[in-house]
Parts: C-alpha cells; structure tokens; sequence
C-alpha cells in the first residue's frame, strides 16, 4: 500500500499535482484504507466499482483481496498512473461516473457487465450524494456502498427524524439499506487536507427489499422536503385517507422513515402524489 511519499514521489513522476478542482484529496491512512476494505468484506471474484482511485491507494489493496475492480477515474493524468501500475488487473474507465445527475455512466454499467456488485470508494465529495442515491435508488444489483465522503452528507445519511441533518436523503437511504457509521476522519488522514471533517460508512441494501417501487418512492420524498416545514396537507393535500400516527397537520422533517413509508402508500403509489 502506498506511503504518503510514495504518492508525492508518483505524481512528480507524472507532473501531476492534486487538482482541487476534482476534489483530489487522497486517503492516507492505511489503517482507515483496510478498515474500509474490511468493512465492505471484500473476497475473490466480488466485483468493485471504485470512483475516484487517483493514485492507487484503495485500488491496492481491493486488488489483493481478489476482487474485480472496475475503477473510474476522471482525470486524464491519473488514468495514465492507474494503466501504468495495474495494467490488465483492473478494468479502468477514464471519464465521469455519471452521465446526468440520475444516470450512472454507461461505460460504467458496461464494464460491470450485470452482475452484483459494491462500491468501495474514496469518493470525491462533488459526486457523492448524487452518486450514491442513484445506485441505491436505480441499481439493485449494487449490494453496498462502503465510501468515505463529507462530514455533512454522512450526518444527511444517518440524521433521524427531527434533526436537522434529517431529508430525502436519510428516508430513501434508511428505508432502502441499513446506514452504518464506521468512522470519522479528520482532514489529517488526507493530502492535501481538505477544509472538512469527513466520514466513513457503509450502506447495506435491505434483504428482502422493502415493499416500494423505490424510483417513486424516492421521488415522493424529494417533493415532501422540498416544503419540509410545510403542513402535509398544504403540500399532499387534506382529503382522503391518512396512515395511522400521520396528520395533515404534521410535517415530513418529523416523521420517522416507517410513516413516510406508509404516507407514500396512501397518498403516493397511485394517488397522484408523485
């Protein structure tokens, strides 16, 4: 695995620099690299998506554990490092993760090629939350997403109903998979520091799958926090039927993820409230 000085050493190598601009801060600590690792347990012939593995840190120690590694990089230079150190051993895609904001890359799909997969990721933080409620939401075949990202959106994911990190995020993702906090990382375990705390976690997607078409369900969420302080009947309407405990008068920021389930089954699936 590599050291912080052999990171420096490759990228002078190269003439290359972090770019800010992409969100390049690398993961040093190789202690938190392997807890990553073992937290997505990782085993021979388990496909990895991996996004953002600049240099090659994680992308080391995913490849000893027998993994086929489908590893996304977008910037051009760090391709190059990537096809130079690993050569056939993993299948490298240069370009962005996504093609909109809701579409994974197809080159991306294509190179996992319909199997069930994990993303194991040091994710750069632009790319993050789009990234990772498109797998949840579009693509069953992702199992887990393992990623350290922002503080902020890691407080998003596990906030509970109430708080204020509490919004679509955290009920699409609580209600598809089981949000599991691993650790907290100050900026020291990158270089170049970034200017923010950040956070190691694992999604597990939920198995058997919750009852919602979850598409429409995400969908509903995002329009209910849209007003998260409105009234649900000023955003739903007041007429019809209501789930036990739910009220036209509550509102989505203090309905724990089990209610607005039960609210999207009334007044979501196939009653207009999409």
């Amino acid at each position: 695995m590599q050291t912080l000085a052999e990171i420096r050493a490759t990228l002078d190598a190269h003439g290359l620099r972090p770019n800010k601009a992409l969100g390049q801060n690398f993961l040093i600590d190789q202690n938190l690299v392997r807890k990553l690792v073992a937290s997505a347990e990782v085993g021979s012939g388990d496909i990895v998506l991996e996004v953002g593995p600049g240099t090659g840190v994680l992308t080391d120690a995913l490849v000893e554990s027998g993994a086929r590694v489908v590893a996304c990089e977008l910037d051009r230079g760090l391709a190059g490092v990537l096809r130079e150190r690993f050569a056939e051993r993993i299948t490298l895609i240069e370009g962005d993760c996504l093609a909109s904001k809701r579409e994974v890359a197809p080159q991306v799909i294509s190179a996992i090629g319909g199997g069930e997969f994990k993303l194991v990721a040091n994710l750069p933080y632009g790319c993050a939350t789009p990234l990772m409620m498109t797998l949840l939401v579009a693509h069953r075949a992702c199992l887990s997403m393992h990623v350290t990202i922002q503080r902020e959106v890691g407080d998003r994911l596990a906030a509970g109903e109430g708080s204020k990190a509490y919004g679509a995020l955290s009920v699409v993702a609580q209600t598809l998979a089981e949000v599991r906090w691993i650790a907290t990382l100050p900026p020291s375990c990158f270089w170049p520091r970034p200017a923010v705390t950040s956070a190691m976690v694992s999604v597990v997607r939920r198995h058997p799958a919750p009852a919602v078409e979850a598409e429409g369900f995400a969908a509903f969420c995002a329009r209910l926090f849209e007003a998260r302080r409105k009234q649900l009947g000023a955003t739903l309407g007041r007429d019809g039927a209501w789930p036990d405990g739910v009220e036209p008068t509550d509102r989505a920021e203090g309905l724990s993820p089990e209610k607005i389930v039960a609210l999207w089954a009334l007044r979501g699936r196939g009653a207009g409230g999409v």
